[in-house]
């Protein structure tokens, strides 16, 4: 059933609704929100599969939100489904998930990455991640680490998805290092955080590019995967948002979703969802059931 298909025939506020008039455009434009809202959460929330689900979010150019766009999009959909969401960190060197994202740790992935062949339970796997207020779990790094092996990512990935069903993993800026290429390894979508900006799409199309001179399944992250552009307050040109948009369709991005500015992100401390704007959720759960969507077709056919 699409938004519009119940839209009101009466208005339901003010004058228009005391008269029995028909809805004004601007009560129509809110309910017809409102309803596309609905259907983004129920996409979400009834999403199931037949085992755990990795999103990979990449891009060589830093700055591009891609650890903010990790902890948002991740606790959007835990805060949706009720939980069962892990975000963690698959860059080489330690970076800022651990950061940004709410409370102070005592373990993180340096000890778990050493401690993953021990864990045979969930509350084994909690002591090394932090819970959020948007009932996801983040596994970051809280001190000094090794640089992370493709082996070390998919010992991790496989352990977390056996308490986790849907893995949410903010990569690094090389994609040719082997921490990238382990989550590329075992990552069923890509998500593609870019700005307004030439330098973050170009970059972008960039790994894009690499992904499809890999093997059969970094071609099918590349074919599938999707784009979200966000805002960080910076004067943006019109035009330039254009171009941006136009290159990614160029490059074979068939989804791009935009997030609004807003000061709670901007602010580069920790990221609580429920500080959000409600346009800035809404448009996070937009993403994310473009996502979902693209998962249940994605995995439905690896069975």
């Amino acid at each position: 059933m699409t938004p519009t298909s119940t839209a009101p025939t009466k208005s339901t506020k003010g004058l228009r609704g005391l008269l029995r008039l028909a809805p004004s455009p601007a009560e129509l434009a809110e309910h017809e929100h409102r309803a596309r809202g609905l259907a983004n959460e129920t996409i979400i929330r009834q999403a199931t599969w037949t085992r755990h689900v990795r999103i990979l979010l990449a891009n060589k150019k830093g700055g591009t939100g891609k650890t903010p766009l990790s902890i948002l999009l991740g606790g959007v959909i835990a805060a949706i489904k009720g939980g069962s969401v892990a975000i963690w960190e698959v860059s080489d060197d330690p970076g800022a998930l651990n950061f940004r994202a709410e409370g102070n740790p005592t373990l993180g992935l340096g000890e778990l990455v050493r401690d993953v062949d021990t864990i045979t339970s969930a509350g084994q796997l909690a002591g090394y991640g932090v819970p959020q207020t948007s009932f996801a779990t983040v596994f970051g790094t809280v001190g000094p680490r090794a640089a992370l092996a493709g082996e070390d990512v998919v010992k991790v990935s496989d352990k977390i998805g056996e308490f986790y069903g849907i893995e949410v993993m903010d990569s690094g800026n090389v994609p040719t290092s082997p921490a990238f290429q382990g989550a590329v390894s075992v990552a069923d979508i890509l998500v593609i955080p870019v700005m307004n900006s030439g330098d973050s799409v170009l970059q972008a199309i960039e790994v894009l590019e690499e992904l499809r001179n890999g093997n059969d399944h970094a071609k099918a992250l590349a074919a599938n995967a999707i784009a979200v552009r966000l805002k960080d307050g910076r004067p943006e040109s019109p035009a330039v948002a254009e171009e941006v948009a136009r290159l990614l369709h160029d490059a074979g991005v068939t989804q791009l979703h935009d997030v609004p500015y807003d000061a709670h992100i901007a602010e580069r401390g920790q990221l609580t969802v429920g500080k959000l704007t409600p346009a800035t959720r809404d448009a996070l759960a937009a993403a994310a059931a473009g996502v979902v969507r693209s998962l249940q077709t994605i995995v439905s056919t690896k069975r």
